[in-house]
């Protein structure tokens, strides 16, 4: 019989405005997409367990995702919203790839909060642009800077969704 222990994660969803932190959460938890957007007010809070093996033991991370609505100002009242945070994933839009460099703004007052914090980033809604057109150096050089990995998903077809939070699971099971 294979050991199995039980991780409790705090996940932050970090970006602009419209970027699909939402959707990859209804995606992730629900398996649900929703073509109509829904700005979340605050945050949102919900959890998923997944199961990652290491040799003989099961290792069961509930999830715990604070979906978080956009942020233009942070003050003390939003960094505690990260607090005790062990990772988050951060997601930019590649329809907008003018806006990749605004996830600097939501990084480092989480980085502030939760140092050792494991961070995925997140290039959402490939659906949506031909992946040649898909600007990705600029995103690329962001993800670099924090030393996180840069996984491409799409909400609308569940590409890379479930990968990204295994992906993240890994890593937070690494840190330990």
């Amino acid at each position: 019989m294979e050991q199995q222990i039980l991780h409790r994660k705090k996940i932050c969803m970090l970006g602009s405005f419209g970027v699909g932190k939402t959707s990859l959460v209804r995606r992730f938890v629900y398996n649900l997409f929703e073509e109509k957007y829904q700005s979340t007010i605050g945050v949102h809070i919900c959890h998923k367990t997944i199961i990652i093996q290491d040799k003989h033991v099961d290792h069961h991370l509930n999830l715990i995702l604070w979906d978080l609505a956009h942020i233009e100002k942070f003050n003390e009242m939003i960094k505690n919203y990260f607090r005790g945070a062990n990772g988050a994933i951060v997601v930019c839009d590649v329809t907008r790839p003018q806006h990749y460099q605004e996830s600097i703004n939501f990084i480092n007052p989480f980085l502030e909060m939760n140092p050792t914090a494991r961070l995925m980033f997140v290039g959402n809604k490939i659906d949506l642009t031909p992946k040649d057109q898909i600007e990705m150096e600029q995103l690329l050089q962001v993800s670099k800077l924090f030393h996180a990995p840069l996984l491409m998903t799409s909400t609308r077809t569940g590409d890379n969704v479930e990968q990204l939070f295994h992906d993240l699971g890994t890593r937070l099971l690494e840190a330990e």
